[in-house]
């Protein structure tokens, strides 16, 4: 009698291969608005160093920040938060923030965030 094994996953196989995709899962959905959030606001704040470097004064910068933030649905980071550099020929506009992303009962993720117009 040829007697051969069987292959494949077993039943705790399947069950642990699920709970560890369900949990990546749940962490990338929890993180693309954190994600979406930080690219609106490098995008902001480069066309503001855009602007800045035309002569728009500082306080009209942080106004310009505070209308486009709310069309692109940031709400961690206002006008007020932005560090404005004019020292050089260039201006470099900056801003520091964290943000906390709750996941499952009480485990959170931390992003913290330095977008610059630096690097444009």
């Amino acid at each position: 009698m040829n007697i051969k094994s069987q292959r494949g996953l077993s039943l705790l196989g399947v069950l642990v291969f699920g709970a560890l995709a369900a949990f990546l899962l749940i962490v990338g959905f929890r993180t693309v608005p954190v994600v979406n959030e930080y690219m609106a606001v490098k995008r902001i704040i480069g066309v503001l160093a855009d602007e800045a470097d035309k002569g728009t004064a500082v306080l009209e910068l942080r106004r310009s920040f505070d209308r486009r933030k709310q069309i692109d649905d940031v709400s961690s980071v206002s006008g007020a938060d932005l560090v404005i550099d004019r020292t050089g020929t260039r201006t470099v506009i900056d801003v520091q923030y964290t943000r906390t992303v709750p996941l499952v009962a009480n485990v959170s993720l931390l992003f913290d965030l330095h977008p610059s117009s630096d690097s444009r």
